[in-house]
Protein backbone atom coordinates (compact mmCIF):
# COMPACT_ATOMS: atom_id res chain seq x y z
CA UNK A 1 0.00 0.00 0.00
CA UNK A 2 1.63 3.05 -1.06
CA UNK A 3 1.14 6.24 1.81
CA UNK A 4 1.24 9.76 1.09
CA UNK A 5 1.43 12.90 3.25
CA UNK A 6 -1.07 15.48 1.55
CA UNK A 7 -2.91 18.78 2.37
CA UNK A 8 -6.86 17.87 2.94
CA UNK A 9 -8.90 20.76 1.48
CA UNK A 10 -10.99 22.12 4.31
CA UNK A 11 -13.03 25.86 4.57
CA UNK A 12 -15.19 27.57 2.50
CA UNK A 13 -14.45 28.66 -1.36
CA UNK A 14 -11.91 30.97 -1.98
CA UNK A 15 -10.97 30.76 1.78
CA UNK A 16 -8.76 27.32 1.82
CA UNK A 17 -7.36 25.72 5.12
CA UNK A 18 -6.03 22.63 5.14
CA UNK A 19 -5.36 19.31 6.79
CA UNK A 20 -2.09 17.99 6.79
CA UNK A 21 -3.01 14.31 6.72
CA UNK A 22 -1.54 10.63 5.74
CA UNK A 23 -3.48 8.66 3.61
CA UNK A 24 -3.53 5.86 0.63
CA UNK A 25 -2.20 7.09 -2.36
CA UNK A 26 -5.59 5.69 -3.80
CA UNK A 27 -7.63 7.30 -1.85
CA UNK A 28 -9.30 10.69 -2.89
CA UNK A 29 -7.95 14.01 -1.94
CA UNK A 30 -10.63 15.02 1.03
CA UNK A 31 -11.45 11.14 1.54
CA UNK A 32 -10.57 8.83 3.66
CA UNK A 33 -6.90 9.45 5.54
CA UNK A 34 -4.99 6.86 8.21
CA UNK A 35 -3.69 9.97 10.51
CA UNK A 36 -3.85 13.55 10.73
CA UNK A 37 -0.64 14.82 11.70
CA UNK A 38 -1.24 18.83 11.59
CA UNK A 39 -2.87 22.11 9.96
CA UNK A 40 -1.62 24.66 7.22
CA UNK A 41 -3.67 28.22 6.93
CA UNK A 42 -2.06 30.07 4.11
CA UNK A 43 -4.58 32.96 4.26
CA UNK A 44 -2.64 34.23 7.56
CA UNK A 45 0.88 36.34 6.94
CA UNK A 46 3.06 34.28 7.23
CA UNK A 47 0.75 31.11 7.00
CA UNK A 48 -0.15 29.32 9.89
CA UNK A 49 1.42 25.77 10.10
CA UNK A 50 0.88 23.62 13.05
CA UNK A 51 2.23 19.76 12.94
CA UNK A 52 2.95 16.93 14.94
CA UNK A 53 7.17 16.51 14.45
CA UNK A 54 6.89 13.10 16.46
CA UNK A 55 4.39 11.72 13.71
CA UNK A 56 5.41 13.43 10.43
CA UNK A 57 8.74 11.94 11.18
CA UNK A 58 7.68 8.16 12.41
CA UNK A 59 5.66 8.43 8.45
CA UNK A 60 8.63 9.61 7.12
CA UNK A 61 10.68 6.67 8.45
CA UNK A 62 7.44 4.62 7.80
CA UNK A 63 8.48 5.53 3.67
CA UNK A 64 5.43 7.77 3.73
CA UNK A 65 5.84 10.14 0.25
CA UNK A 66 5.19 13.79 1.01
CA UNK A 67 4.02 15.65 -1.85
CA UNK A 68 5.59 18.99 -3.32
CA UNK A 69 3.64 21.22 -0.90
CA UNK A 70 4.01 19.07 2.37
CA UNK A 71 7.60 18.58 1.72
CA UNK A 72 8.04 22.39 1.79
CA UNK A 73 6.24 22.18 4.97
CA UNK A 74 7.96 19.93 6.13
CA UNK A 75 11.06 21.34 5.31
CA UNK A 76 10.41 24.66 7.42
CA UNK A 77 8.92 23.06 10.20
CA UNK A 78 12.39 21.24 10.42
CA UNK A 79 11.26 17.61 10.05
CA UNK A 80 13.49 16.82 7.38
CA UNK A 81 16.43 18.34 8.80
CA UNK A 82 15.66 16.76 11.68
CA UNK A 83 15.48 13.24 9.39
CA UNK A 84 18.43 14.18 8.05
CA UNK A 85 20.47 14.37 11.22
CA UNK A 86 18.83 11.18 12.71
CA UNK A 87 20.50 9.37 9.82
CA UNK A 88 24.08 10.94 10.50
CA UNK A 89 23.09 9.39 14.27
CA UNK A 90 22.36 5.92 12.76
CA UNK A 91 25.23 5.88 10.23
CA UNK A 92 27.69 6.79 13.22
CA UNK A 93 28.84 10.33 12.41
CA UNK A 94 28.03 11.80 15.59
CA UNK A 95 26.12 10.83 18.93
CA UNK A 96 22.07 11.84 19.16
CA UNK A 97 23.02 14.78 21.59
CA UNK A 98 24.79 16.32 19.32
CA UNK A 99 22.68 15.99 16.53
CA UNK A 100 19.61 17.26 19.05
CA UNK A 101 22.03 20.48 19.80
CA UNK A 102 22.14 21.06 15.68
CA UNK A 103 18.63 20.57 15.92
CA UNK A 104 18.03 23.22 18.41
CA UNK A 105 20.77 25.82 17.19
CA UNK A 106 18.79 26.08 13.73
CA UNK A 107 15.19 26.25 15.41
CA UNK A 108 16.08 29.13 17.79
CA UNK A 109 17.50 30.35 14.27
CA UNK A 110 14.07 30.08 12.01
CA UNK A 111 11.93 31.01 14.78
CA UNK A 112 13.90 34.57 15.09
CA UNK A 113 13.96 34.92 11.43
CA UNK A 114 9.78 33.85 11.39
CA UNK A 115 9.45 36.70 14.18
CA UNK A 116 11.42 39.09 12.12
CA UNK A 117 9.74 38.46 8.89
CA UNK A 118 6.15 39.04 11.11
CA UNK A 119 7.39 42.24 12.45
CA UNK A 120 8.57 43.51 9.25
CA UNK A 121 4.85 42.97 7.63
CA UNK A 122 3.13 44.50 11.01
CA UNK A 123 4.98 47.58 9.77
CA UNK A 124 4.20 47.61 6.62
CA UNK A 125 0.60 47.04 7.25
CA UNK A 126 0.55 50.04 9.65
CA UNK A 127 2.14 52.44 6.88
CA UNK A 128 -0.40 51.55 3.90
CA UNK A 129 -3.45 52.52 6.97
CA UNK A 130 -4.61 56.12 5.99
CA UNK A 131 -3.08 58.69 8.96
CA UNK A 132 0.26 56.74 9.04
CA UNK A 133 0.63 54.29 12.29
CA UNK A 134 -2.93 55.52 13.98
CA UNK A 135 -5.61 53.07 13.58
CA UNK A 136 -9.12 54.94 11.53
CA UNK A 137 -11.42 55.54 13.95
CA UNK A 138 -14.59 57.30 12.73
CA UNK A 139 -15.68 59.97 14.28
CA UNK A 140 -19.22 60.51 16.21
CA UNK A 141 -21.93 62.87 14.43
CA UNK A 142 -23.30 65.65 16.76
CA UNK A 143 -26.37 65.55 17.58
CA UNK A 144 -29.12 62.76 18.64
CA UNK A 145 -30.67 60.08 15.57
CA UNK A 146 -28.80 60.88 12.69
CA UNK A 147 -29.75 64.45 12.84
CA UNK A 148 -26.78 67.03 11.37
CA UNK A 149 -25.51 70.68 12.84
CA UNK A 150 -27.41 73.23 10.85
CA UNK A 151 -24.23 74.82 8.29
CA UNK A 152 -23.16 78.17 10.03
CA UNK A 153 -23.78 81.01 7.19
CA UNK A 154 -21.39 83.36 6.07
Amino acid sequence: MAVKMRLQRHGSKKRPFYFIVVADARAPRDGKFIQKIGTYNPLTVPATIQLDRQKALEWLHKGAQPTDTVRRILSFKGVLYLKHLLRGVKLGLFDEATAMVKFQKWHEEHEANIRKRTEEHKKQQRAKRPGGARPFVRRAESGRGGETAPASEA
